[in-house]
Parts: structure tokens; C-alpha cells; sequence
């Protein structure tokens, strides 16, 4: 690890992503111990490729880390670690690598038919049920 100041990232914490009361996945979460600033992986159960980028993931200033969960599906490819806008018209690419979701976001919050959200930020360290969208802060 670099000795520049901006580089000391440590790990912070974990969300376990659960469904019907067993773990289907986490967010494993570090911090700049400088600046503050959250890096965010998504770990899947059974997924085992490895991701495209080399170092920690990045993120705009403009966004935050989140977690879209589909309503009507179960298991693995239900949710997916996202950069959410504040608000207006938000674009990812579905857990399949190639579908396009277009969804609308108010306040970080994903406001859609088939898909819901919850921040990352707010839930550091919690184990998130999924099928309850009561459940995360």
C-alpha cells in the first residue's frame, strides 16, 4: 500500500444481504481513514470472477453507494451494489452483465415498480433481510 495520505483505506465494515433469513450475499466496505470516502465490492454466494478494475472501486462525488433489490425475483440475482444518484433518471446494468435498468431515484432512493433500495452508508455492519423493505435504515 502507497504511504501518500489519500491511499490509507481500511476495511470498515460488512452488510449481509439475506433472504428469508439466510445470507445470499455482502457488501464488504472500506474507508479512507483521511477523507472518509467509502469504497464498495458486492460478494455473491457462488460467484466466484473476479472484477475488471484493478485497486479499490471508485465513486463520483456526486453519488453514493446503494444496494437495488428486484421485487420480483429471489435469490442471488435479486440485488446488486450500484452508484446512486441524488435524483432524476438512473441507469445500471442488471446482475445478468447486459440488461439495462432504467429506474427513477429521489433522495438516493430508488422509486420503481420492480426494483427498491437502501444506502449503504446507513447500513454498515447490519444484516439486511431483503424481503422486507422495512428493514434497512
Amino acid at each position: 500500500m502507497s504511504t501518500v495520505p489519500e491511499n490509507k483505506v481500511v476495511y470498515f465494515g460488512v452488510i449481509n444481504i439475506n433472504e428469508n433469513n439466510r445470507t445470499i450475499g455482502a457488501v464488504d466496505i472500506w474507508r479512507n481513514v483521511i477523507n472518509k470516502k467509502l469504497f464498495c465490492e458486492e460478494k455473491r454466494l457462488g460467484i466466484l470472477e473476479i472484477v475488471d478494475y484493478i485497486g479499490m472501486p471508485s465513486i463520483p462525488e456526486d453519488q453514493e453507494w446503494g444496494v437495488a433489490i428486484n421485487r420480483n425475483r429471489n435469490g442471488k440475482e435479486r440485488w446488486k451494489l450500484v452508484k446512486l444518484i441524488k435524483n432524476g433518471n438512473f441507469s445500471f446494468i442488471d446482475t445478468d452483465d447486459e440488461t439495462t435498468v432504467n429506474v427513477n431515484v429521489i433522495d438516493y432512493k430508488i422509486v420503481d415498480d420492480d426494483w427498491w433500495s437502501f444506502l449503504v452508508s446507513k447500513n454498515i455492519n447490519r444484516s439486511i433481510e431483503i424481503t422486507n423493505e422495512e428493514n434497512p435504515k
